[in-house]
């Protein structure tokens, strides 16, 4: 699955440059000026990040909450459980496919984490692109109102795929990966006018000759620990991985 990412630019301005060839010029300038830097962010957080939406720009909280969601009590609750969404089932689950059919977003990474199991210690992983400093995972997204303060929220889900074979290796005991959409395909993935035929055929895992990992600091294993810095992004490497 994927829990934890890394995002870390700050300028509005440089997402919307980004992104503009999706958007009307009217459709870029949704966000704040200045955006939370982040090396490293875990899912379970549920922090704000920008996301690419075919109405543009916006923040979106990380965590889906359909629509049907009726109190904040089980808002709360479901929110926990839908960080990830299953690619292949989506369109079956009553959380997530309202939004696979007309919500789908974009959530601009630098790059995501994994961990490997080996003899039953969790090695962290940093995992690329290697010819795109920043790239687009495939998500889906919901704005839900709250009944008590009639403040809407938006929440996204990013979706995952079977593991490639770079992943396999990384992400050896449940051998998923997020959704990666490639650049040519990023305006056909929030556009609301594909079919379910259409949409599933961009579900795929991403090729694993494109992609690069290397093993970072076991301080990226303990959420009590500062992992929010450019440190935590500095290679370090453990011998007995070595093959």
């Amino acid at each position: 699955m994927c829990y934890t990412i890394s995002y870390a630019e700050q300028r509005a301005a440089r997402i919307s440059e980004r992104y503009k060839k999706l958007f009307p010029t009217t459709l870029i300038s949704n966000l704040p000026e200045q955006l939370t830097a982040y090396y490293l962010v875990s899912g379970f957080s549920h922090p704000e990040l920008p996301i690419v939406t075919q109405n543009g720009l916006i923040l979106g909280e990380w965590g889906l909450i359909p629509k049907w969601i009726k109190d904040e009590n089980a808002a709360s609750d479901i929110r926990k459980m839908t960080l990830n969404a299953v690619g292949e089932s989506a369109f079956e689950k009553p959380s997530f496919k309202h939004s696979m059919t007309t919500q789908r977003c974009l959530l601009p990474v630098n790059g995501f984490y994994e961990w490997r199991d080996f003899n039953g210690i969790k090695y962290p992983y940093f995992i690329q692109l290697k010819n795109l400093e920043s790239f687009s995972l495939g998500c889906i997204y919901a704005d839900w109102m709250n009944p008590i303060t009639h403040q809407k929220k938006t929440t996204f889900s990013i979706l995952t795929t079977p593991a490639n074979s770079l992943m396999e290796k990384i992400h050896n005991l449940k051998k998923r990966m997020p959704l990666i959409i490639h650049p040519e395909n990023e305006e056909r993935w929030i556009s609301p006018t594909l079919n379910n035929d259409e949409i599933n055929n961009l579900i795929l895992p991403y090729e694993a000759q494109e992609m690069r990992a290397y093993t970072i600091s076991m301080t990226a294993n303990a959420a009590k620990n500062d992992r929010n810095n450019p440190e935590i992004l500095n290679p370090v490497g453990y011998p007995e991985l070595q093959e």
